[in-house]
């Protein structure tokens, strides 16, 4: 990907010069570097508060009590985990949180399942069913509320920043579907 990005700034770079845009390059460069920064401190906020939320509730059982709601779903999704093994935690707590569309505080438990779910397969380089699941459920992620987005374009001066959600759900909906039975369909072809 750094290549990639490298390439995309230097020929971007090079043509705006033979363009002779030089003036709107630079302009460009100042105005993107102080809406990044703009941005990073308006969702810094939001960040601790939901991130202090997430350890409010672990600390409070809630984590366990919506992880022994989601257990007979993750029975079905990962049967190779045991139900008692911290890695079904981890992944509740990081799927809770992307489910109110906290990537960022989704990222330190997703880490930990990750680590859990490496123990299990052995530090493999091969990745496990259970890892494959994850990954695509992490990735694909259903979110309710998409906490980022809407802080996004609250900051950038949106009439109705909230108005995203519902288009969200469904296309997070049907992306994590399709990305569970696209997992489910390649364990049983392996298997063959």
């Amino acid at each position: 990907m750094n290549i990639i990005w490298g390439i995309m700034i230097i020929s971007g770079i090079f043509f705006s010069l033979l363009l002779g845009n030089s003036e709107n390059l630079t302009n460009s460069i100042l105005n993107s570097t102080k809406e990044a920064v703009t941005i990073s401190f308006a969702t810094c906020g939001i960040m601790s508060l939901w991130c202090g939320l997430t350890r409010i509730a672990e600390r409070s059982g809630l984590i366990d009590s919506i992880t022994k709601l989601l257990m007979p779903v993750m029975s079905i999704l990962f049967p190779e985990i045991p139900k008692t093994h911290p890695a079904i935690k981890h992944i509740c707590t990081n799927v809770t949180a992307n489910i109110f569309g906290l990537g960022w505080a989704a990222t330190p438990s997703g880490l930990e399942a990750m680590k859990s779910l490496s123990l299990l397969n052995g530090h493999s380089k091969t990745a496990s069913d259970s890892i494959c699941m994850f990954l695509v459920i992490n990735m694909s992620s259903v979110q309710l509320i998409t906490v980022s987005i809407i802080a996004y374009r609250a900051e950038f001066g949106s009439f109705s920043p909230a108005s995203v959600v519902f288009p969200g759900i469904i296309a997070t909906s049907i992306s994590t579907l399709i990305g569970i039975l696209s997992v489910i369909i390649c364990r049983r072809c392996t298997r063959l």
